[in-house]
C-alpha cells in the first residue's frame, strides 16, 4: 500500500508553525517584538544572499554573462530591501529600545554567523571574524570554509579569462586565503573590458553596484545605531558605532574602483 502523506498546504510548505512561533521576547515591552522580527528577517535575507552569491559564482566561472547579470539584479534588489528595512527599525526610539535592551544579555549582531560568512564570500580574510564562535561550532566552520575558497572577486577574474581577456596567471591563481590587494595587471585588463563595452563591462558595473549597495547598508546601519544608542557600547559589549564606522569604506572590488580615475 502506498505511503500516505498529508496534503501540502501554504502553512506546511512555508513551515509557518515554526516560523511564526520563533519569536520569544524576554520582556513585556511592546517594541521587543519588532526588534526580534526585523533581525530574523535580516537573517533570512542573508541566507538568500548567500544562496544567490553561490549561484553567481557558478555562472561566472562558467562564463555565462546573461545568467550572471540576472542574478546580480536579484542581489541588488535584495540589498535595497535590506537598506529599506532600517526605516522600520528607526521607528523605535532610544527610550523604547532601552526599555528591553538589558534583557539581551550578551547577544549582539556582531555574532551573526551568516553576515560574517557573507563577508568572507565577498573576499574578507580576517582570522578575527571567527573569534565570537566556539571552535567546533557549525557557524565557525562555515566562515572558515568561505575564507578558504575563491571569493566572488576570484570568480569574476575567472569569468574574464573565460570571456577571452588576457588575465595574468598571478591574478588567476592568487592565494585565495589571503586578503585581496589591488593589481595593476588586472586593472589593465579591466580598462580593456570597459573599452569593449560588451557584457563583461556590464557585469563589472553590476559588481560595483553590489559594492556600493553593501556600503550603503553599512552606512544606514551605523547611523541607526548612533540614532538609537549614540556612542555607547553595543549589546554584548561590542564596540557599537565606533567599530561600524571603520567598516564604512571597506571595498569588495578595489580594482574596479581604482580604474575610475584611469578612464
Amino acid at each position: 500500500m502506498a505511503e500516505q502523506h498529508p496534503a501540502l498546504t501554504y502553512r506546511s510548505y512555508l513551515a509557518l508553525d515554526e516560523v511564526l512561533t520563533a519569536q520569544h521576547p524576554r520582556s513585556s515591552e511592546h517594541d521587543e517584538m519588532l526588534f526580534i522580527v526585523i533581525h530574523q528577517v535580516y537573517e533570512l535575507w542573508f541566507k538568500e544572499l548567500l544562496h544567490e552569491f553561490a549561484h553567481l559564482q557558478r555562472r561566472l566561472e562558467q562564463g555565462e554573462s546573461a545568467p550572471a547579470l540576472h542574478t546580480l539584479r536579484r542581489i541588488l534588489t535584495v540589498l535595497k530591501v535590506a537598506v529599506a528595512q532600517v526605516d522600520v527599525l528607526e521607528t523605535m526610539t532610544p527610550r523604547q529600545f532601552t526599555s528591553f535592551r538589558g534583557r539581551l544579555d550578551s547577544s549582539s549582531g556582531f555574532q551573526s554567523e551568516q553576515f560574517r560568512e557573507l563577508e568572507a564570500v565577498l573576499g574578507r580574510r580576517d582570522g578575527g571574524m571567527t573569534r565570537h564562535y566556539p571552535t567546533q561550532s557549525p557557524g565557525r566552520a562555515r566562515i572558515e570554509d568561505a575564507m578558504a575558497r575563491p571569493s566572488v572577486h576570484d570568480s569574476f577574474v575567472r569569468y574574464l579569462r573565460a570571456s577571452g581577456y588576457d588575465v595574468s596567471d598571478a591574478d588567476l591563481h592568487r592565494d585565495v586565503t589571503r586578503p585581496l590587494h589591488p593589481s595593476a595587471d588586472l586593472q589593465r585588463v579591466l580598462l580593456e573590458v570597459y573599452a569593449d563595452d560588451a557584457q563583461p563591462a556590464h557585469v563589472a558595473e553590476r559588481l560595483i553596484d553590489v559594492d556600493e549597495g553593501l556600503q550603503e547598508w553599512r552606512y544606514r546601519h551605523v547611523k541607526m545605531v548612533e540614532r538609537t544608542i549614540g556612542s555607547k557600547p553595543g549589546t554584548g559589549g561590542s564596540e557599537g558605532a565606533g567599530y561600524l564606522h571603520t567598516t564604512l569604506h571597506r571595498q569588495v572590488f578595489p580594482d574596479l574602483w581604482a580604474i575610475r580615475s584611469q578612464m
